[in-house]
């Protein structure tokens, strides 16, 4: 399709994808998919729930945990109203709503790597400095460092999002996914798209990358710390509080590395790939926190084993 003219027309509506081919199984297929998103709600509110009514998880590692069951709800919410593209076939969207969304997708993302990273310091000072734990990690610094983090990932998305309310949209398209990212759009743009797509490989090699090199470090200084303790009973206890926190990093960081290796090296796979990694991507972690921790932590296990039996005897 010839380009047309910047200067005499823009498009002002995107249109959403769903699982191209596969028109037909919309309705079923968003029965899953709005399962999912309502597990990974309920979940996280449950959670929040919990650490604030629960004496016993008043403590550093589970408000680290509130603030990331936050931040899933953000993911859940940003990419939620696109569900109605496969269950009422509403695949159009208005520029100021597509960007919109894509800042808060980009923004909770980036706040879910940062809190992930923050959660690592946090199971290094338990075990590095056991005694110093709870005055280093109190909860009014909890809550700060959470409040940093959120105006942190923000402040580094609205810049390209900003910039994306100049551009004139002279490539009629849709977009890859059932919601929208920053990168489709400027795909669909006619105006110089240089500085966004400059910057946003920048911020996520500055942010996402130095947040997973911490990660790393952090856990080789735990690992070597670990090794240190001559109870090997020990060494497992100490070992055991971070697997919840190892399993909730793969979950994040594996269906986006996926999800970027499909976007740069798939070009030649069917687009329901494309659509699938999307939507793993933005409802695996939300839907599986609240899972692992409620099965791998005991406090919470026994927190949520607490109110079942309480509304039981009710």
């Amino acid at each position: 399709m010839p380009n047309l003219p910047r200067t005499n027309f823009s498009f002002t509506t995107f249109l959403l994808t769903g699982f191209p081919g596969l028109e037909w199984a919309h309705c079923w297929i968003s029965m899953p998919i709005f399962a999912g998103y309502l597990v990974a709600v309920l979940g996280n509110i449950t959670i929040l729930h919990l650490v604030r009514t629960e004496n016993s998880l008043h403590q550093p590692m589970y408000y680290f945990l509130s603030i990331l069951a936050v931040t899933d709800l953000g993911l859940c919410m940003s990419t939620l109203p696109t569900v109605g593209v496969l269950w009422f076939d509403a695949r159009t969207i208005g520029l100021v709503s597509c960007i919109l969304q894509q800042h808060f997708l980009h923004s909770f993302s980036f706040m879910e790597s940062a809190v992930l990273f923050a959660m690592s310091l946090d199971r290094l000072v338990a075990i590095r400095f056991p005694l110093r734990y709870a005055t280093i990690f109190s909860g009014p610094r909890v809550a700060l460092v959470g409040a940093v983090l959120g105006l942190r990932s923000a402040a580094i998305s609205a810049a390209p999002s900003l910039h994306v309310f100049t551009f004139q949209y002279c490539h009629l398209g849709a977009l890859s996914h059932a919601y929208c990212l920053h990168q489709d759009m400027i795909h669909l743009a006619c105006s110089d798209t240089c500085f966004n797509s400059i910057y946003g490989l920048c911020i996520i090699m500055l942010a996402m990358g130095s947040d997973v090199l911490f990660i790393l470090i952090s856990y080789t200084i735990i690992l070597f710390t670990v090794l240190s303790i001559a109870s090997a009973r020990e060494r497992l206890k100490a070992l055991n509080t971070c697997v919840s926190h190892i399993l909730a990093v793969l979950c994040f960081y594996v269906p986006v590395l996926g999800l970027s290796i499909v976007h740069r090296f798939g070009r030649h796979v069917s687009p329901v790939v494309h659509v699938l990694m999307g939507t793993v991507s933005v409802l695996f972690p939300p839907l599986m926190n609240p899972v692992i921790y409620s099965v791998k932590t005991q406090q919470i296990r026994q927190a949520i084993l607490k109110v079942v039996s309480l509304g039981n005897l009710q």
